[in-house]
Formats: structure tokens, sequence, C-alpha cells
């Protein structure tokens, strides 16, 4: 099975990556399509890449994986859409733009929303697979756990705060937060850890590194992969980012400023202040603990680092039943729209 891992965003490595080495694993052939305007992050340049959607024409490919909302309708391939995320509640996550030949769920309740959008459009497959960016999330490192100590007996320390806020200007907390930040690294319990989606407004970043740069206790870091923070904090803040899922599979606190979910499985404020009591509060009693177990259930109850597996499985039991399409069909508008992102 041939496969593209088609990235247009800086997110989409971390999330192909677990399918990459299932490929490799299987010994099928692989292109990575990374857009020329992050090519310079791109950390697997050792692979088959290309920038070029002359060379993914070449490429006789059975399947794309795409984890951005888009793919060029004339390549050849099982379009196949494994998501950015978790975050059901934000504009879109449900909007069926017909670029897709097939939809890789997370858990039940992304299954049974697509499930339902299947029976009005009848123009593409829904599999429940789990998610393979979490895969890495269940997998025991023990020399993480040594970086954690390390870590924490540099900064004298005893807990790890993680602040991943979304980049998205109407929902995000970061321009509020940063006082309240500013108090909390006076408490000599927490080590305050900060990761901007890749995507947030530069003067906010901008803002925050002058704030790193004036507090010993506040780090920022630049990696684009998330996975490892979310295995040493001991308590996430944030607000409406698809972080929050990945990081209540693990079992551990979560607090969030003016989440726009409907269902909370954690604790929402929608005053920018309290921080330390609500970190304290939280890390003791951890109230939502049983809220935690529910949304395990239903986002991703798999914790058998086997999503990417059955991701692969399932496209080839979709290519057994329905062969390999050449192209998807679309109306002039959606080709207008393609043809705009990625030529012809």
């Amino acid at each position: 099975m041939n496969s593209i891992l088609f990235c247009k965003n800086k997110y989409a490595f971390g999330i192909l990556a677990p399918i990459m080495m299932e490929l490799k694993k299987l010994n099928y052939n692989f292109i990575w399509y990374v857009d020329k305007n992050i090519f310079d992050d791109f950390p697997y340049k050792t692979n088959r890449h290309t920038s070029y959607i002359k060379d993914l024409k070449k490429f006789d490919s059975h399947v794309i994986f795409v984890c951005g909302n888009a793919v060029p309708h004339y390549l050849k391939g099982v379009k196949t859409q494994v998501f950015h995320g978790f975050a059901g509640e934000k504009k879109g996550h449900f909007r069926i733009r017909n670029y897709f030949d097939l939809y890789l769920t997370q858990g039940p309740y992304f299954t049974n929303k697509f499930l339902k959008l299947k029976q009005k459009y009848k123009n593409f497959e829904v599999i429940q697979t789990g998610w393979s960016r979490v895969d890495r999330l269940f997998v025991q490192n023990t020399k993480l756990n040594k970086d954690k100590e390390d870590l924490l007996l540099k900064y004298k320390r005893s807990k790890i705060v993680l602040y991943a806020p979304t980049f998205s200007p109407r929902l995000t907390s970061a321009p509020f937060l940063k006082d309240e930040l500013i108090n909390l690294s006076k408490n000599s319990s927490y080590l305050i850890v900060i990761k901007f989606h890749p995507l947030m407004n530069k003067k906010i970043k901008d803002d925050y590194e002058q704030l790193v740069g004036k507090n010993n206790n506040i780090i920022m870091c630049k990696n684009n992969d998330i996975t490892d923070l979310l295995k040493i904090a001991d308590i996430l803040i944030s607000d409406t980012s698809s972080v929050i899922y990945e990081f209540s599979l693990l079992d551990k606190p979560v607090i969030t400023f003016n989440n726009i979910s409907r269902t909370k499985y954690w604790e929402d404020v929608k005053n920018y202040d309290n921080l330390n009591k609500l970190i304290e509060s939280n890390l003791k009693e951890d109230k939502y603990s049983i809220k935690r177990n529910k949304l395990i259930e239903l986002y991703h109850p798999y914790m058998d680092c086997s999503s990417s597996k059955r991701i692969i499985n399932a496209v080839k039991s979709y290519i057994t039943v329905n062969g390999v399409p050449n192209r998807r069909k679309l109306n002039l508008y959606r080709k207008y729209k393609i043809y705009r992102l990625f030529g012809f």
C-alpha cells in the first residue's frame, strides 16, 4: 500500500509520524508532502518527502492521510481524514466539505456524529480506530520520568504546571492570564511550562518570551510535539483547546478559562483570576476524576498504543471493498478552493 502523509500545517507532523512508523514496520512505501512554508520545521527529512503536488501525481498512491481540512481531489488514493484534535465543540469539526472518502474517528462521541452525517451525505465511510497521535501518550518511558525529576530538581520545584492555550483569537486565554502566571511563578511548588500552538499570534508569543526572560521558573517549550509535556505535567491550564482531551486521557486534572464546550469534564471558570487557588484545590481534591473517566470512554477508549495500526487496517479494509479512487467528485466552488490552495 502506497501512502501520502499530507502536511499543510506543523501540527500534522506529530499526528502522522506514528502512522509513518507503522508503514515502515509493514515495509509499505510512503512519501511526505510538506508545505513549503513549514518545511524548515519538518523533522523527518531523512524520509522520502516533497513540497510539490506534481511529485504526488507521479506517486502511485493508494491512500492519502490528512489531518487538515482539505486535500486535492485530483490526487489518486483514498482521501482519509485522521483529524487534528478532539475539540468537537470548535466550529467546523463536523462540517462535511466533501474532500474525504473515509473518516477515521477517535471514539464513540465522534463516531456517532459522523455516522449520522454519513446517512445524510452518502458519499463517505466512517470507521472508529482511535487517534494516531496518542499512541505515544501511553508508552511507558523511564527516561522521560528521569528527565522530569531532573527538571524539578534544577528549578527546585515539586510540580509541573503546563499552560497550553488555543491560538484562536476569539477563544484564547493568553492575553488575560499573563499576570496570573507571574503570580503563580512566585509559588515555590510549581514550575510553569508554556506551550503555544504553532499558529499562535506572534505578538502574544513575543510578550510571553519577555515574561519568560524575567522569571526563572517559567519556561517556554518550542517543540512542535506536545506529547512529552503532557506526560510529565501534573496539571494543565488551558481554554478551548484539543489538548485538554489528550491530557485528560492520562487521568490528570485540567483547569480551563471560558471553555465553549457544552459538556465539561474538568473545572472551567469565567474570570481570569485565582489561578493559584484553583491549581491547589484540583491537585489536592481532584473532584473531576469520575467525569474524566466518562470522557475517556466517549472520546478515546483505546490505551493500547495501537490506533495507528487500526488506522492502516481500516484503510486496507476500505480498499478491499471500494477499490482505490483516482479522484473525488467536487462541485465547482470546492474545486476552485482546492486549486487556489494547491494549484492544478
